[in-house]
């Protein structure tokens, strides 16, 4: 398959479990939950996404022929002497594209293999690393992996619904609109109420980091 990718980066992950750890992060194109484009944001069942995944124009992005040919180019932008390497397969929505081969050429490559995903669709075998984060009004294919972050508040959606699933780390991240000091201090609260969950913050926001 041709994968099509929005950009290619090295930073520090900014949110959840693995915040502060350098990473490559690979921005899939595409995504099931919106077209991207703000004229059908309304119509969109995600309508807070603030990514910009439309297109392959972004830096690091293209076409990429094979999956030899995308790991290569992950790896090309890790420019650390040293430690394990990550990359975290983002969008968008990843799990449109990214198979086994890939998954297999990224560990080739030594790379630790992280995906965040709406959980709509099942994840290839191999993955190290699974975020889910759901959205309300989309179906949740994916019932289990190793970390689920909702962001909150969402309408029709109650972090109880995801307590009895199989995510030993559960994450509440505010969700970042007009109301973002408000919701912050509704998941402040939440993960107070409620001990099994913790409070994810995005820190790469906040250090102005990409």
């Amino acid at each position: 398959m041709t994968y099509k990718v929005k950009e290619i980066f090295y930073t520090l992950q900014g949110e959840g479990t693995h915040a502060g750890r350098p990473a490559v992060f690979c921005r899939f194109a595409s995504c099931n939950l919106w077209t991207g484009r703000e004229k059908d944001r309304a119509r969109a069942i995600c309508q807070f996404c603030d990514t910009d995944f439309v297109g392959t124009d972004g830096p690091g992005g293209g076409k990429f022929a094979t999956a030899d040919e995308l790991a290569d180019a992950v790896l090309s932008h890790w420019v650390a002497d040293g430690g394990e390497r990550m990359v975290v397969c983002t969008g968008g929505e990843p799990l449109l594209q990214l198979d086994k081969e890939l998954v297999e050429a990224f560990h080739a490559r030594e790379f630790y293999v992280a995906v965040e995903t709406n959980g709509t669709i099942l994840p290839p075998p191999g993955v190290d690393w699974l975020c889910v984060s759901p959205k309300a009004g989309a179906p949740l294919a994916v019932q289990g992996g190793d970390e689920l972050k909702l962001v909150y508040p969402q309408r029709d959606l109650s972090p109880t619904e995801f307590e009895s699933l199989e995510f030993p780390s559960l994450k509440l991240q505010p969700l970042d609109d007009d109301n973002r000091v408000a919701n912050t201090a509704a998941a402040v609260k939440y993960c107070l109420d409620h001990p099994r969950w913790q409070l994810s913050l995005q820190t790469h926001k906040m250090l102005g980091i990409p």
